[in-house]
């Protein structure tokens, strides 16, 4: 039983981990500009900006993000499937690997 609730407060302290990663990824940001053309990017991988000629393009914003998150969520979904992601990754967790 205490071997649950050790590997509950493991989990736990990843899951922390990850999301203050994500928070620093989300800070790194890089702005490509070429023929008239200027994007900015996070970290996190996420576009923030979209401009051509010097108009802001939130329209493409959206649609790219939009695209990006549910590619995303079909990658988890297969990983999952193949028996990966996070419980994969966890299989010899707690069993002294």
């Amino acid at each position: 039983m205490f071997d649950k609730v050790k590997q509950a407060g493991e989990l736990f302290k990843m899951r922390q981990q990850a999301m203050a990663l994500q928070k620093q990824l989300a800070e790194i940001t890089e702005t490509y500009e070429r023929d008239g053309i200027k994007v900015t990017v996070s970290g996190d991988q996420k576009v923030i900006r979209i401009e051509t000629d010097g108009e802001e393009r939130k329209d493409l914003v959206e649609a790219i993000n939009s695209a990006l998150k549910e590619v995303q969520k079909k990658s988890a979904k297969k990983m999952m499937e193949m028996g990966g992601g996070l419980s994969g990754m966890l299989k010899g967790f707690g069993s002294g690997i």
